[in-house]
């Protein structure tokens, strides 16, 4: 690259991780929302919450990448024109193929990023942002008891904790246990203590009582004990083994599925989309490209600005994108589809190329590219 380009390019680069930063963030700031709700409801600790903030971003950055890099591309070409920078360019005899490098070659670098995301990163990063979710919502050994309120453990499970000491000993506790409407049973102790094993989480309960209630005869029995144990590993209906979807499997599972899914139709179909739309969503950061280049760097130069240019490049986009959501949705019901996501960045970069070639041709003027030199 020329210094031309370099300084363009430079200028591309500041932009796209501006723009990055800023889509980022606020992904996050929506993310945070439904994590810290979750992370607080069941209690885990902040470092939960940060590691959990911290796996999100591999999830969403090969989407926001391209989307960025548009307003990049799109914020410094339309700052160059009205700075009239483009004009000097033009007029010093540099075509639009020359001032669309650097924005191409920034586009294969982000188009490299998304295939290393797509077929290692993410997949990775979303298998384990779902494992720490699971085992938040499911692991009550790691649960924080508030003392002096009815802690919702589970679905209609309740424990109320009066006062915890430094041993981690629960005092003048309370257990709910509605989970069957007919029979709801109370347990009622002096001290407790949550232990963890092999088979999970479970109260111990000593010197109370368990009180059980029959609605259908509205007789009460109880049960004084000393020693009383709760097991807590079946509050949660999602408790057995969770079955993974498409995105959570590497790219390995892809291409090579496990044979106990060979009997499963939908989930072969929901492996071949996914596969392929790793495969095809890093293409629209050239195509993406292309649309903005096209749509700033063709024609002649206004003195009104590009307002139009900018607003129809940002309607294509966010046509193509809706595009490939719903091309993505339906390739996963219907196969025959697949071919048709590699398709839609083709088709969107020859026509943007062709757009580009015809601006040149418009410059050479009739007597030849002699003349024009």
């Amino acid at each position: 690259m020329n210094r031309l380009q370099r300084y363009l390019f430079r200028n591309l680069l500041i932009a796209l991780l501006y723009s990055t930063a800023g889509l980022t963030l606020t992904i996050w700031l929506s993310q945070s929302l439904r994590l810290i709700e979750m992370v607080v409801e069941a209690g885990a600790p902040m470092r939960v919450f940060l590691w959990l903030l911290v796996l999100t971003v591999p999830t969403f950055l090969g989407i926001v990448l391209p989307l960025a890099l548009v307003g990049a591309v799109l914020f410094t070409y339309n700052r160059l024109a009205t700075d009239s920078e483009l004009v000097v360019m033009r007029a010093a005899g540099v075509g639009p193929f020359a001032l669309a490098a650097p924005a191409m070659l920034l586009a294969s670098g982000v188009t490299v990023v998304v295939y290393v995301l797509n077929l290692w990163l993410t997949p990775a990063a979303h298998q384990e942002l779902v494992r720490m979710e699971y085992a938040v919502r499911s692991d009550y050994s790691q649960l924080f008891l508030r003392e002096g309120v009815f802690n919702e453990v589970g679905d209609r499970f309740s424990v109320f904790v009066r006062e915890r000491d430094s041993e981690a000993n629960l005092h003048n506790v309370i257990i709910h246990d509605g989970r069957v409407p007919e029979k709801p049973v109370t347990i009622m102790g002096e001290r407790a203590v949550m232990l963890t094993g092999s088979e999970g989480a479970r109260f111990v309960v000593f010197n109370g009582n368990r009180q059980e209630l029959d609605r259908k005869t509205n007789r009460l029995s109880q049960l004084f004990f000393e020693r009383y144990a709760v097991d807590l590993k079946v509050l949660s209906s999602a408790s057995g083994e969770r079955y993974p979807d498409a995105r959570e499997r590497s790219t390995d599972e892809l291409v090579n599925p496990p044979p106990q899914l060979a009997g499963d139709p939908k989930m072969m179909r929901d492996l071949l989309a996914e596969l392929h739309h790793r495969l095809s969503s890093p293409l629209l950061a050239l195509a993406y490209t292309m649309v903005a280049l096209a749509s700033l760097l063709s024609g002649e130069f206004n003195r009104r600005g590009q307002s139009v240019r900018v607003t129809t490049a940002v309607l294509v986009v966010m046509a193509i994108q809706a595009a490939v959501l719903g091309l993505t949705s339906l390739a996963a019901k219907v196969s025959v589809l697949v071919p048709l996501m590699y398709v839609l960045p083709v088709v969107t970069l020859v026509p943007a190329a062709w757009i580009l070639s015809r601006n040149l041709r418009r410059r050479v003027p009739p007597g030849g590219e002699a003349a024009a030199g």
